[in-house]
């Protein structure tokens, strides 16, 4: 069969954390007929980009990759495959004012408001539900966090047609997986199997089957997965609205009891209902028809301070910085210089974020969970005002 995407698999790639030296070539998927849709996940503070998000400035308010916040960067590197009309935000009520106030291109309707936290499984379920509304069954949504770093944006968008095309074409849900480099316990990873079509391998520009997903397992369990070949879950999922409402109604029984208020427009029913979970534990460890396509664009998930160094360009020794920052004898450290200069001397692996009023340390290794420090912190110190959202 031909391949829905001609990729040259002896080109460049781009992993998670590394960034090619040359965006990779590609021939446009052909269309599926169906517009694409964006369903884009952006609750949260993100108590572990403390102290710069707060209540006040979430974190996908927190411009931690680029001089854009985060929701601009994922809204933006959609267009224009999917434009703002065709984006439906899901939030939180906290921070739905702020989200508004940076993607006033994106109809107000289209910025679903929690009214508490659902979890991304029911609200991919409520996402799906308006899109069967508003475009039938057959729309085909990409879901994805806000949260993401992507180096190349074409081709990521050339990825995100070839899995909603194979969406489309299998009646399935599809993972878009990327290479894994190191033994991450924060992710999921999928164990791609045999390829749909014998003559298109997966690294080709292909679709697998899965043999398995796992969310976050722990670290000799990762090494087992990636040495049996596991990708890492990209944090995106395509398919049609009507199969992700199957899916959910079939495996993820925690929004079950909610889906038939809902498709009757009970949306407080629905709320009360369900009870909170992820989808990537509560459907797609769960789901018996996921399949996988291959994710080269320079992919990495913005969840801690130490991502920075992977997302951001860094000097000679491997530091990132924003600001004022001046390194000496220093390597693999990340600087937030928010207010004042920053001299770091004769340190390695360690986090500066400085604002106006208070100044953390730490290490980028204990950066990566800060939920015991905030408890111990007082309420005024927890919220300090994080000044303009730019990192």
């Amino acid at each position: 069969m031909t391949p829905i995407d001609d990729l040259d698999p002896t080109g460049p790639s781009a992993g998670a954390g590394t960034l090619p030296e040359a965006q990779r070539l590609a021939v446009d998927a052909p269309e599926t007929g169906v517009a694409l849709w964006a369903i884009v996940f952006a609750g949260g503070i993100g108590s572990r980009f403390w102290p710069l998000s707060t209540p006040d400035r979430p974190k996908p308010l927190l411009a931690l990759v680029s001089d854009r916040t985060l929701i601009e960067d994922t809204v933006g590197r959609l267009q224009p495959d999917i434009p703002p009309e065709r984006v439906l935000i899901l939030t939180s009520r906290d921070i739905a004012p702020a989200i508004r106030s940076v993607t006033a291109e994106v109809p107000e309707e289209n910025v679903l408001v929690e009214p508490r936290p659902l979890g991304t499984a029911a609200a991919l379920a409520w996402a799906a539900q308006e899109l069967v509304q508003r475009a039938g069954p057959g729309a085909i949504a990409c879901a994805v966090h806000a949260d993401l770093a992507i180096t190349f944006p074409d081709e990521f968008r050339r990825t995100v047609r070839r899995a909603a095309a194979y969406a489309a074409r299998e009646q399935a849900l599809v993972s878009i997986g990327i290479p894994a480099t190191r033994a991450e316990t924060g992710f999921g990873y999928v164990l791609p199997g045999a390829p749909l079509d014998l003559d298109v391998p997966l690294v080709a520009g292909g679709v697998a089957e899965t043999r398995g997903y796992i969310e976050k397992p722990s670290e000799m369990e990762a090494r087992q997965r990636i040495a049996d070949g596991a990708l890492w879950h990209g944090g995106i999922l395509v398919g049609t609205a009507g199969v992700l409402l199957e899916q959910l109604a079939q495996h993820c029984l925690e929004v079950l009891d909610g889906l038939d208020p809902l498709r009757r427009g009970n949306l407080p029913g629905f709320v009360g209902m369900v009870r909170a979970t992820s989808l990537e534990r509560g459907l797609l460890e769960r789901s018996d028809r996921l399949l996988v396509v291959r994710g080269e664009f320079g992919w990495d998930d913005v969840g801690t301070w130490a991502a920075l160094r992977r997302a951001r360009e860094l000097d000679d020794d491997g530091n990132g910085a924003s600001g004022d920052v001046r390194f000496v004898d220093a390597e693999s450290n990340v600087v937030h210089a928010g207010h004042g200069r920053v001299v770091l001397y004769g340190v390695n692996r360690m986090l500066v974020v400085t604002l106006d009023g208070l100044t953390f340390v730490t290490t980028l290794d204990r950066a990566t969970d800060l939920n015991r420090l905030l408890d111990q912190l007082p309420g005024s110190m927890r919220i300090h005002p994080a000044g303009p959202p730019r990192a």
